[in-house]
């Protein structure tokens, strides 16, 4: 049997060169504040692997994306075993854009944060008198930069991604930007609009794109998971104060009110944490989350 080793580590994901494609294994690490924290929250990786899937399958009439299988019997023989189980990914090669594309319909976070400093998120003005947790007029688009492990990824306009594209892919800088940006905003319109009937607010998240052989835009990496999303019970939702949530601001909270935890989290936070991924698995997909099976 052939060995796979991984060339690439991220904060919470593994990739292994499969020749013609990839394979991207969603580990149960879970980061926060640009630290990977010590607890391995048990099931995360399946859940965020099976929710994206579910998300590409929905969006693919708004964008390609990289996606091939899930299902690792159609990967070797190395990663037919539970520890690959469910959390695996073969998918195309891209050329990635080095954008973090994010997108917010709500103010909350950095952005409440921006926005009482200067009125604005990202350089974007936006109107007065906007309270926190407040849907915004409009779904607006804040790039950011990618950054290496340990460092923070950097808030840029959307002026400043055309100029980071450009100098990536010269010529295309503008065309890919623009690109970019509307097919951000398409994807997170649709399933905003999907998860609300659903009973979850997606306040905001951030995508990632790739160039395919033939120049093409393609979706990849993670969608709208509770790692790279802010998803909220419509129930109970109100304007003028923070949000319960079903993604990993429960794990941010904790580590905010115990800055002597040295990134490590009780049982009861792990435990809960779970619950509140399975519980947005359940909401918008429909079925119960199964935490067996190949």
């Amino acid at each position: 049997m052939q060995e796979f080793k991984p060339f690439k580590e991220g904060k919470v994901r593994e990739i292994y060169d499969n020749g013609d494609s990839l394979i991207m294994v969603a580990t149960d690490r879970i980061s926060a504040f640009d630290h990977i924290l010590k607890n391995d929250i048990v099931d995360k990786g399946a859940i965020l692997t099976q929710l994206s899937k579910f998300w590409f399958d929905l969006t693919e009439d708004i964008v390609p994306n990289h996606l091939i299988s899930v299902d690792t019997n159609d990967m070797p023989e190395f990663f037919r075993n539970e520890k690959f189980a469910r959390r695996s990914t073969m998918c195309r090669k891209l050329d990635m854009l080095p954008l973090e594309c994010i997108v917010r319909g709500y103010i909350t976070g950095s952005g409440w944060a921006s926005y009482k400093n200067t009125g604005e998120i990202c350089g974007i003005k936006l109107p007065e008198g906007l309270k926190e947790s407040e849907k915004l007029p409009e779904p607006i688009y804040t790039p950011s930069t990618k950054a290496e492990l340990g460092e923070h990824d950097e808030n840029i306009s959307y002026e400043r991604s055309v100029e980071v594209l450009e100098k990536a892919y010269p010529g295309r800088g503008e065309e890919l930007a623009k690109k970019a940006k509307e097919l951000t905003l398409a994807v997170y319109k649709k399933c905003a609009d999907y998860a609300l009937e659903r009973g979850i607010i997606i306040a905001d998240t951030k995508l990632e794109f790739g160039l395919d052989e033939d120049g093409n835009v393609v979706l990849a990496d993670e969608v709208l998971t509770p790692d790279s999303s802010r998803f909220w019970p419509v129930a109970g939702y109100e304007v003028g104060r923070s949000q319960p949530s079903y993604d990993k601001q429960f794990v941010r909270d904790w580590l905010k009110a115990n800055p002597d935890s040295d990134y490590k989290l009780p049982d009861d936070v792990i435990a809960g944490t779970i619950e509140k991924y399975k519980d947005a698995y359940k909401l918008l997909t429909g079925e119960a989350f199964r935490d067996t099976g190949i």
